[in-house]
């Protein structure tokens, strides 16, 4: 039974590396757009941001409101700041 198995048969697609539908003749590097990864960046770098912003709200609770306020407001200036100098760089535009 094992002489005529399929599991001892030797054929093309058996003994080439598995690809995850990809072809392994083709080129390993595949072009994209680097405004694609802009976006990607700036896109994560503000989902943390946000991400941070939780615990101010849990912390509201045990700290001085004036403190709150200040820290917060700050922090929030600084998001905005770096969400307008990314603007005016024009990292933002998907099509010029």
């Amino acid at each position: 039974a094992t002489t005529l198995s399929k599991k001892l048969i030797n054929d093309r697609e058996k003994s080439s590396p598995f690809e995850c539908g990809f072809d392994p003749k083709s080129s390993a590097r595949m072009p994209f757009s680097i405004r694609f990864f802009l976006i990607a960046v700036i896109f994560l770098i503000f989902d943390v941001e946000i991400a941070l912003i939780l615990p101010i709200v849990i912390i509201f609770k045990t700290s001085d409101i004036m403190i709150w306020t200040l820290s917060t407001m700050f922090f929030i200036l600084v998001l905005l700041r770096g969400l307008y100098h990314e603007w005016n760089q024009g990292a933002l535009q998907w099509a010029e």
